[in-house]
């Protein structure tokens, strides 16, 4: 199943359900807002299959940026194949 991000107004991600998934449960823990983070994960437990951070707080947003900017592409070297690594540079670039 594909899944979708949508990054900025403009900018939009599309990824496997795995590796969505798996970018939700990476921010899950590391997101301060526990609205944010019930909402994370919420999406994950009803295999919604689609976030659109532009539909968040102002601070959710940043602070998403900024985790995902920080190390997810680092965290996903560790477990996830390569090509599934490049998607998630894709991602971070679209955060920008």
């Amino acid at each position: 199943m594909a899944a979708l991000i949508m990054v900025r107004p403009d900018r939009d991600w599309q990824s496997s359900g795995g590796l969505f998934d798996w970018t939700l449960e990476y921010l899950i823990p590391r997101v301060s807002d526990e609205k944010t983070a019930e909402w994370l994960r919420t999406i994950v437990d009803e295999n919604l299959g689609s976030l659109w951070i532009p539909d968040l707080p102002d601070e959710a947003q940043a602070e998403i940026y900024d985790i995902l900017r920080a190390g997810v592409v680092a965290a996903a070297a560790h477990e996830l194949p390569p090509a599934a690594v490049d998607q998630l540079r894709e991602l971070v670039a679209l955060t920008y």
